[in-house]
């Protein structure tokens, strides 16, 4: 391979780019995805590049996280709420993000088949975002995915995680809103409160609330009402509200969503809501810069190979913690 062909992209392919984000082509809205999940330096340095001149036209895009137990019927619910919001000349993006992607590859295809009609909407748009086999990464791709589907036109921003693990805190802090699903009599109050997701949780919706559920349901949304009113609010200006829904038969649906517009005003008003998107983009800043020092780790060979070995000596007392970072430290100065 040449040098020219590790050098960055010409300024007039990124302004190619960017003209056709802007012009919604959905093609070139999966290539600009591409670049910016390339590892490469020269295409990070593109990428870096096309997210500066895209910028200006990011940050209008209401953006929900959305997160719950597995079964608890995520894809669902995103399907039903998605097809309302398109039939509403709405354009909706959903980022699955999946840390399980390392092995599998993440489980889109299976988000597909569960969202049969966003799959097939010209007004949706469905994507992965790799997780690199870190939480960071999955949250700096879903990020930079996020602002680049606000580029193209998309005015909301379903994000999916998984519900396990601290996918839940990542995804909370990229999005301005974050809702909880929880299943009717399936004891997800208790395992709620241990993992601290309801302290994050800007609305609880108890899902599947239809048939034989219904009661249920509603038995589960006043358990979480009385548990949000012992616990301290994420925001000042928002108490979190537990409603009941049903993906099954709409039920629910359009006043989940009302919820949504109604955060989104209260924070705005009390001038909360631009304060924590400036927050968000310095958090980004620095789960980026993380990754970037952390890089020569898992791509110097030389350091690679000798980890395992001062991983080795930490363990068996020959050698202090202290005196491993340092050796560690030296070799990445080198």
């Amino acid at each position: 391979m040449t040098p020219t062909d590790r050098m960055p992209m010409p300024s007039s392919d990124v302004e190619r780019i960017a003209r056709g984000l802007d012009g919604g082509d959905r093609i070139v809205l999966s290539r600009a995805i591409t670049l910016i999940e390339s590892k490469r330096a020269d295409h990070r340095s593109s990428a870096a590049a096309l997210m500066q001149a895209l910028l200006p036209h990011t940050g209008k895009a209401v953006r929900v996280g959305i997160t719950g137990a597995p079964g608890v019927g995520k894809s669902t619910l995103i399907d039903a709420l998605g097809s309302m919001l398109t039939a509403q000349a709405r354009k909706v993006a959903v980022l699955a993000v999946d840390p399980s992607s390392r092995r599998t590859g993440g489980s889109i295809l299976a988000d597909k088949t569960r969202m049969a009609r966003l799959a097939n909407d010209p007004n949706a748009f469905i994507r992965p975002s790799p997780s690199s086999g870190t939480l960071g990464g999955v949250a700096a791709k879903t990020r930079e995915t996020m602002l680049l589907c606000e580029a193209a036109g998309y005015d909301v921003v379903l994000v999916e995680t998984i519900g396990v693990g601290q996918s839940e805190i990542a995804v909370a802090d990229m999005t301005d809103f974050f809702l909880v699903l929880a299943l009717p009599g399936a004891g997800d109050e208790l395992q709620a409160l241990k993992k601290g997701v309801v302290e994050l949780a800007d609305m609880i919706a108890v899902t599947k609330a239809d048939g034989d559920n219904i009661a249920r349901a509603r038995l589960a949304a006043s358990q979480f009402s009385a548990a949000l009113h012992i616990l301290s609010p994420r925001s000042p200006n928002w108490l979190p509200p537990v409603t009941t829904c049903s993906a099954l038969t709409g039920e629910g649906i359009e006043a989940l969503w009302s919820h949504v517009l109604d955060h989104r005003a209260q924070l705005t008003a009390s001038g909360e809501f631009a304060a924590r998107r400036g927050e968000q983009q310095v958090k980004w800043m620095w789960t980026m810069l993380e990754e970037r020092l952390f890089e020569p780790l898992r791509s110097d060979r030389a350091l690679k190979s000798a980890l395992p070995r001062i991983e080795a000596d930490v363990a068996a007392g020959r050698l202090a913690p202290s005196a491993a970072v340092e050796k560690i430290a030296a070799m990445l100065a080198r």
